[in-house]
């Protein structure tokens, strides 16, 4: 008998006829022998309707509260689940975060999972009862409602999987796995059947939204079997496996564009030991993420200083960076919302001379310049302006020939 936890996002339980059709997807995998536990989203759209509740009230709600009312879309959806697995003639009872109890720290809307107790669910499971999950949501020690951040209930899953020791998580969504382009950008796009956890990682923390990148690195971490599937149907899936797993059969694997990007500039900075620490800190401390960073030579004793952060955090980010601008006495500080980051991402990138010089050449041959540039052993990103954004996409996927990239074989 082989334990599974499925997770099923908002696309796939949209309504209640969604939530019946998943529900006897549940409950066939459960006739078929194997213990089952399920993870739900919020209803589609149910998230975004609750945050603009508090919107009508202020633009800036406290997070603890924010949180306290955005995860009432997943305790809906357990429920309207559990109810729906009962009709059908299977014993269901759904469990909120805090029931299991899923510990987080205090980071409220983008908390991070410090301990998984499965004492509960595993009773519930050994009585023949199917769990249904509310994702996305825990509860901090001192008993505070904490939400994990967009996509958060695919690292609630995972979590899941590794605590109880699964067999396989299977997230499904509202596409047939992996592509090595978004097929809304780039019609030519390919399916992937095997994708290693590193280039997961990697396309889900640059913008593929078909798994949050915070649960492909637990998945990587405690070793869980991850598959993404469709809840529509179809024959198609995405493997996540070990890289040792993966045919080498392209250099990239696929080509991302993230739109959550703005950039913030620090122009005239006093060029001195520790200067970067002064601007980054209280961007860390509010828990504000930078990716890219460019500093420019010194002139004079003076330096620009350039980073990105993602758009979300953009009117949070200049209010803490424009009072660093004044006591560090820099001339000015510049903003920009109006960019995009395009990524080439692929294990061949580490052993492949000049992947970066082609990926440039491709943009060049469009005629869209590059503003900034990151790389690492399995990405090159480059920051663009934001109306190139898809058309950069197109360029890189054919440069590298995935165009024509035929599937791997099954595993």
């Amino acid at each position: 008998m082989s334990l599974i936890i499925q997770k099923y996002g908002g696309s796939s339980v949209a309504s209640t006829d969604h939530i019946r059709r998943v529900a006897m997807k549940v409950a066939s995998t459960k006739i078929r022998g194997n213990k089952i536990a399920v993870v739900v989203s919020a209803m589609g759209g149910q998230t975004d309707q609750l945050l603009a509740l508090a919107a009508e009230i202020t633009n800036n709600p406290p997070g603890r509260e924010q949180d306290a009312l955005v995860a009432t879309g997943e305790q809906v959806c357990a429920a309207l689940m559990a109810i729906t697995l009962e009709s059908l003639g299977h014993k269901a009872k759904s469990l909120l975060g805090l029931q299991l109890p899923l510990i987080t720290d205090d980071v409220h809307t983008r908390a991070r999972i410090t301990e998984m107790q499965t004492g509960k669910i595993a009773q519930i499971l050994d009585e023949d009862i199917i769990p249904v999950v509310a994702g996305f949501q825990g509860i901090t020690a001192d008993g505070s409602i904490t939400t994990l951040g967009r996509g958060g209930s695919d690292t609630t899953a995972v979590a899941l999987a590794a605590s109880l020791k699964a067999d396989c998580c299977e997230i499904y969504t509202d596409v047939e796995g992996v592509y090595t382009a978004d097929p809304n950008i780039c019609p030519k796009s390919r399916h992937i059947k095997k994708i290693s956890y590193q280039e997961m990682l990697e396309l889900a923390g640059l913008g593929a939204n078909v798994l949050h990148s915070r649960a492909v690195e637990l998945a990587q971490k405690y070793q869980v079997p991850l598959v993404v599937k469709s809840s529509f149907g179809g024959e198609k899936e995405t493997w996540i496996v070990n890289e040792e797993e993966v045919m080498e059969n392209s250099i990239i694997k696929g080509v991302t564009l993230e739109k959550n990007v703005s950039k913030i500039s620090l122009i005239r900075v006093p060029d001195r030991p520790g200067i970067a620490h002064r601007i980054l800190s209280p961007l860390a401390e509010a828990a504000i993420n930078v990716d890219m960073i460019i500093q420019n030579a010194s002139i004079d004793g003076y330096t620009d200083f350039t980073f990105t952060i993602p758009t979300t955090d953009l009117s949070k980010a200049k209010e803490l960076i424009s009072e660093v601008a004044r006591e560090i006495d820099a001339e000015k500080m510049l903003a920009a919302n109006n960019i995009v980051k395009v990524s080439a991402v692929g294990i061949g990138i580490k052993t492949n001379p000049g992947v970066a010089s082609r990926m440039f050449h491709s943009l060049s041959a469009e005629n869209i310049n590059i503003e900034m540039i990151s790389t690492s052993e399995y990405r090159i990103s480059c920051v663009i302006e934001e109306k190139y954004g898809e058309l950069a996409v197109r360029a890189v996927h054919k440069a590298f020939d995935l165009d024509n990239v035929k599937e791997e074989t099954e595993i």
